[in-house]
């Protein structure tokens, strides 16, 4: 299996990190700030920028929806590999896996060739991989940091009481995905980096969406990522009392070029960097024309700035038609359902795709959601949900030779009137409202919305979601294409007990 071929490379790098106590310093010593470099002058980038600026004025950029799962790794590397000056890139997960491992050796690869390269990673899952980052960071050209880092590091018993400890400090994690190249293209979106979300995984993996801007929505783009770089929640990998070590770096970097190499879930993919821009100029004929606007939570010193539950509720009151929304975690809160009722009462025809309890792969999300679906009817909703064997799963969703055994839904993203588009990180849940940080996109681009509403009308037809309804007793149902259930969906007895047992748990910590 893949998963195991990647967990046998990785664990090379873990024993070989093994032999040194795992650590932050006592005192830690804060960064000096920097900031994003100015937009690179040469390269395919800057060129494709600076004649959409050319032909459509300084505020406009060029957007390409990454509705694929491939496209969603494939456009990452090509962009990589044609940096010329910098490569940014922020992100909640970075699993050790496939995919991880071919975008961590591109990065390195841009960086031995000049590139300045900037990695902010969530400490959530960095656990055991303290040598790798150290001699990461030590490496000419590349700086990591980390959102929040545990201070304790080399025992998960240790970790536990650090959280008991410090409970509201240490669940507040960094859920933005963000990656810049040469300040002149950005990908924003809900993938993080791994195979889930690459369709390389064989148990499950996520229909997900990002979008690559090109111009000065890149420029946006750095200014987030500058906030949260120079922020006092985010610690620089100097603070690690684990020293780089030249033998062991030497080692794993052998061993992740091996495992790159030769693994069989990353076969439609170039392996090796390339001369992309004949393919960039190409694609580049068929960007939509927008004006974007970055949202984010800011990361204030004592606290975050929660900015992007409003800002996504003032999305949507923008719509006057028609509300396409398209969401992987659902808990919203009576405040929520006033706000889809007073849609609705205006006229407006709302929908909301998100996912069933057979796609879930975050049971407790659905305990939590289900006494919300008479709620989002009963305020004029139409409410549809994921199958977990959609029929996109073959040509959008796993990237052969992957067939995963089931489907989830991880996008986050909205079309308003078919003008206004969102994309992000944003979930609508207690989570991501009150705890976590998120960002995402704002354009207003008729042809990137009709792209957009296009594919979500697609996510919702029942060939791949169900069309949850209520008869004329108050009673449930759930249509697809070919057939009707009167219970919710599920892939296996265990999820429906998961799910009543889910129930107990706080509603406002999903």
């Amino acid at each position: 299996m893949p998963g195991l071929r990647a967990s046998l490379a990785w664990s090379l790098l873990l024993v070989l990190a093994a032999c040194a106590p795992a650590s932050l310093k006592q005192d830690i010593v804060k960064a000096p700030p920097n900031y994003a470099q100015a937009p690179a002058n040469e390269g395919v980038l800057a060129e494709i920028a600076a004649r959409i600026t050319a032909a459509h004025g300084a505020q406009s950029s060029g957007f390409r929806i990454l509705d694929s799962s491939y496209d969603g790794l494939y456009y990452r590397l090509l962009l990589m590999d044609s940096a010329r000056t910098s490569l940014d890139i922020q992100t909640y997960l970075w699993y050790p896996d496939a995919s991880g491992s071919l975008i961590l050796e591109r990065a390195v690869l841009a960086a031995r060739r000049g590139v300045k390269v900037r990695l902010i990673v969530d400490d959530l899952i960095l656990h055991g991989h303290d040598q790798l980052i150290a001699n990461l960071h030590a490496q000419p050209n590349i700086e990591f940091r980390m959102f929040n880092p545990w201070k304790t590091r080399g025992s998960m018993a240790g970790r536990a009481g650090e959280m008991i400890a410090q409970m509201e400090r240490l669940n507040t994690r960094m859920h933005d995905k963000l990656m810049i190249v040469d300040g002149r293209a950005a990908v924003i979106g809900g993938r993080n980096i791994g195979d889930h979300y690459f369709g390389l995984n064989e148990v499950y993996n996520f229909n997900d969406t990002d979008v690559l801007g090109i111009g000065p929505v890149a420029s946006q783009a750095s200014k987030a990522f500058d906030g949260f770089w120079n922020s006092e929640w985010v610690v620089s990998a100097d603070n690690l009392t684990i020293e780089p070590d030249a033998d062991i770096a030497r080692q794993q970097w052998e061993s992740l070029q091996a495992f790159t190499a030769s693994t069989p879930v990353l076969a439609s993919f170039p392996r090796q960097p390339g001369d992309w821009r004949t393919q960039l100029e190409g694609y580049a004929a068929s960007l939509h024309i927008g004006r974007s606007k970055m949202v984010y939570d800011e990361a204030e010193p004592e606290q975050i700035d929660q900015r992007m539950l409003s800002s996504m509720f003032n999305f949507f009151n923008i719509a006057r038609r028609e509300l396409l929304i398209m969401n992987a975690y659902i808990i919203p809160a009576q405040n929520g359902i006033d706000a889809m009722r007073a849609l609705t009462a205006r006229g407006v025809d709302v929908s909301i795709l998100t996912n069933s309890l057979s796609s879930h792969d975050v049971p407790a999300v659905n305990s939590h959601y289900e006494p919300w679906r008479d709620d989002f009817l009963e305020a004029g909703v139409r409410l549809y949900e994921m199958r977990s064997d959609p029929a996109i799963k073959e040509t959008v969703i796993d990237v052969p030779p992957v067939v995963a055994e089931f489907s989830g839904l991880h996008s986050k993203c909205a079309v308003a009137d078919d003008r206004y588009v969102f994309v992000g990180s944003m979930n609508l849940d207690p989570r991501s409202a009150s705890i976590n940080t998120e960002m995402g996109l704002f354009v207003d681009s008729p042809g990137l919305a009709g792209e957009m509403a296009a594919i979500i009308r697609r996510d919702m037809s029942g060939a791949n979601a169900w069309h949850v309804q209520m008869d004329e007793d108050g009673e449930l149902f759930w249509q697809d294409d070919n057939k009707t259930l009167t219970t919710q969906p599920a892939r296996n007895g265990m999820q429906r007990v998961m799910n009543v047992l889910m129930k107990l748990g706080p509603r406002d910590q999903y």
